[in-house]
């Protein structure tokens, strides 16, 4: 088993369930403006590429752009300033987190939440463990390009050959794919073993503190 000494998380599903704060913003966005609310299991299969997609999934099929557009705004507003309302690391995440600090292990996260939805939620829950968080901007290509990932190992200051990419998704699987990692998925987030699977997962926890098998 390769074992690693520095480690790339995603965010949303990974490391913080952030799903029922996603939701209520989204419902929130769509309601005030005449369109009919989602359930939280719609809005889990429609996050993980970026808040501009998961708004595009939301909305009723045929709104103009215009409108969506308008939609998104009353999404990404209402979501800065609620994000931490029911928002909290997954159990375990911060024994997890505390234990490869200790260890010396290099972390950073790279997600397609947008970047200061993502510095914010790292400061607030994971800024003693991470000091590295990059998220989505228009100025660098987001997951499941690589892009990202380059930029959090440029920051991290490590050889990309000591790295891994922990997500719970399809596109994390991709992203490390894209990158030249190795990717370990988790079950605990917002997509369940069966589909990891089925997109190429190959090595699977079901715990966070599973990790610590693969770490140096």
């Amino acid at each position: 088993m390769k074992k690693y000494s520095s480690v790339i998380f995603d965010l949303d599903g990974t490391l913080l369930n952030t799903l029922e704060d996603l939701t209520d913003s989204v419902n929130y966005a769509l309601s005030s403006n005449g369109y009919s609310q989602r359930s939280i299991e719609e809005v889990r299969v429609f996050v993980g590429n970026g808040i501009k997609k998961l708004i595009d999934r939301a909305v009723p099929a045929n709104t103009s752009p215009e409108n969506t557009e308008i939609v998104f705004n009353a999404f990404r507003e209402h979501y800065i300033n609620n994000m931490t309302n029911k928002t909290c690391p997954y159990d375990n995440i911060i024994d997890l987190l505390k234990i490869l600090y200790e260890k010396d292990v290099r972390m950073a996260i790279v997600s397609n939440k947008y970047d200061p939805g993502v510095k914010g939620l790292n400061k607030i829950f994971f800024s003693k463990y991470i000091n590295v968080a990059i998220g989505e901007s228009e100025n660098i290509s987001k997951k499941p390009a690589p892009d990202t990932v380059y930029e959090a190992i440029r920051q991290l200051g490590i050889d990309k050959d000591t790295a891994v990419y922990v997500g719970d998704s399809d596109v994390d699987i991709a992203t490390a794919k894209n990158s030249g990692l190795d990717c370990i998925s988790v079950t605990w987030g917002f997509r369940d073993e069966e589909f990891l699977k089925a997109h190429g997962a190959t090595t699977i926890i079901n715990s966070p503190l599973e990790l610590l098998d693969y770490i140096n």
